[in-house]
């Protein structure tokens, strides 16, 4: 089975306000990416490179629609959480 991605696939990012995070939020909005949301908990209400942030998965769908796609630049030990949510 292959995965299959173009222009239009909805992304969203999980800890885009982090260092990480937010250069890879700029490198793929460079490049062409639709990247229609991120996720940082405490951080809702702001925006990283014109991308809205959430405090959660379910509030960015909730406002942004379907994601197609999530990406996620987390500390380690936080990483089961935000693959779960």
């Amino acid at each position: 089975m292959a995965i299959l991605l173009d222009e239009k696939t909805r992304v969203l990012i999980q800890g885009i306000t982090g260092r990480e995070g937010s250069t890879r939020a700029r490198f793929m909005s460079e490049y062409g990416t639709n990247v229609v949301a991120g996720v940082t908990p405490g951080r809702g209400g702001t925006e990283v490179w014109r991308i809205p942030v959430y405090n959660t998965v379910e509030e960015a769908c909730k406002e942004r629609g379907p994601i197609d796609l999530s990406v996620t630049f987390v500390p380690g030990p936080l990483v089961k959480d935000a693959v779960v949510e």
